[in-house]
């Protein structure tokens, strides 16, 4: 495994990601567990979850799940860097009771504590904002946060899904507020299919040295090889996968995609992955298997090595939107 450090921290972080959103909703705690032990005899260290992960009335399930496996010692919590969110609504039937959710000091505190309790840990090594909060300012978000840092209770925060011009605001106040660190990551879209994030996601995140960290690396599956496997019976692009390859244009990119590594005989997905690595500004995607066989195939990826020949096919095949502000600008 490579390592590299976490935005502009001293933290340093495997090239791969280990995404949990799977585990409860699709892969059961023993499997689970298998895949984290997997996991970090390959070397990955970074894991990442969420508190709404497990869905539904299993809201928390996947944090339970990580927490039970700590819990096994082995210095398994030792050896990982946990990242986790807050933001969402922890109502099993969707009806929050009001500041139960979203970002005011008063949810963060109660969130804190609720994951720290189902993941069995009495610190988060990195605590992320699920979504931008348009209601509360950052001056109390900060606030909040100064204060479980000086408890121990988290230690670097980041963000997700947020817009460039966020970013930069979040950063800013913090550095107006003093001794807050600020955003050390932001955790966003972006992958061959979807470039948008290198607009200005990206490049505020580079300017005040958070690490990017990619999910959906393969766009739902889409740059997994879909096509192929659909052609040999496999399993089947579902949701919004299944609607995107109704559009013949993408049909037809995804097909050119398929084509050119089947020319280098390579696999799509570690291509994805490999891609995603090359990028500046990446501190590593989240991979999210469901099997311990599909986290064998995220760790080619690392070791793969992408020709200049073929960066410039894949740019070709799903051209990015061009440095900004060029990009928008003229």
């Amino acid at each position: 495994m490579k390592y590299t450090q976490l935005g502009r921290t001293g933290l340093k972080v495997s090239r791969l990601v280990l995404g949990t959103m799977n585990f409860g909703p699709q892969t059961d705690e023993a499997d689970s567990h298998t895949i984290m032990d997997a996991a970090l005899d390959a070397g990955i260290n970074f894991f990442d979850t969420a508190n709404v992960y497990g869905w539904g009335e299993n809201k928390g399930r996947t944090e339970s799940i990580i927490g039970n496996w700590f819990e096994k010692g082995g210095e398994r919590r030792d050896k990982v860097v946990l990242a986790t969110k807050v933001y969402g609504n922890m109502a099993a039937d969707g009806q929050a009771w009001p500041n139960h959710d979203k970002l005011s000091a008063l949810n963060i505190r109660r969130a804190v504590d609720a994951s720290l309790k189902r993941l069995k840990t009495d610190y988060i090594d990195l605590y992320q904002f699920h979504h931008v909060d348009r209601n509360t300012p950052f001056e109390e978000i900060w606030q909040a946060i100064d204060v479980l840092v000086q408890q121990g209770k988290i230690l670097y925060v980041g963000s997700s899904n947020f817009p460039g011009y966020k970013i930069a605001q979040a950063n800013e106040i913090a550095a107006r507020r003093g001794g807050t660190i600020g955003l050390v990551s932001e955790q966003c879209l972006y992958n061959l299919s979807e470039r948008r994030a290198e607009m200005e996601v990206i490049p505020a995140a580079q300017e005040y040295g958070s690490g990017v960290i990619p999910w959906s690396p393969l766009h739902g599956g889409l740059l997994g090889g879909v096509i192929k496997k659909e052609a040999e019976g496999g399993r089947r692009a579902s949701g919004r996968s299944a609607d995107a390859l109704t559009n013949s244009s993408v049909r037809a990119q995804l097909q050119a995609y398929e084509d050119l590594l089947d020319k280098h005989g390579l696999a799509p997905g570690e291509v994805a992955l490999a891609w995603l690595l090359t990028r500046p500004g990446v501190t590593g995607p989240i991979v999210g298997p469901r099997t311990a066989e599909q986290l064998e195939g995220a760790l080619r990826a690392v070791e793969l090595e992408l020709s200049e020949e073929l960066l410039a096919g894949l740019d070709e095949i799903f051209p990015g939107p061009g440095p900004s502000p060029e990009a928008f600008a003229w």
